[in-house]
């Protein structure tokens, strides 16, 4: 019998305004998995979707889904994403594709941060992620 990881959204907290598109609190019990914020890169290490956020959420979310995959789990064991964006005008865009990886009925916890920049002029996003592994 395999191992199965726990996770629980909890209901929204009184007082807290639910959120959009995010749980405000998941808890879960298994093996910590942290996923280093990633970037728009490809393998051989070139930018994709340079000026588009849609573009660069796609490879971002890629990435994310190998890393995630390196450490045995998915997108489902995900419990928490950290969004670093240079302008937050590019969330819907984010969101549509993350709506492709995530069960939006169960979304895990999230924040969004715009920051200035990020550490090339060229990326418009970075995300982390934290997972529950069996």
């Amino acid at each position: 019998m395999s191992e199965k990881v726990e996770i629980t959204h909890i209901p929204e907290p009184e007082g807290v305004r639910p959120g959009n598109g995010y749980t405000n609190v998941v808890t879960g019990t298994g093996r910590l998995v942290t996923v280093a914020g990633q970037i728009a890169l490809d393998p051989e290490g070139n930018l994709v979707g340079e000026g588009d956020p849609e573009a660069q959420a796609r490879q971002v979310f890629e990435n994310l889904r190998r890393c995630l995959g390196s450490a045995g789990v998915g997108f489902d064991e995900v419990v928490k994403l950290t969004y670093f964006v240079t302008d937050v005008a590019y969330l819907p865009a984010i969101r549509k594709v993350r709506d492709e990886y995530v069960d939006t009925a169960r979304p895990p916890a999230s924040s969004a941060v715009q920051v200035a920049a990020l550490f090339r002029p060229d990326l418009l996003l970075e995300i982390e992620a934290f997972a529950l592994a069996p």
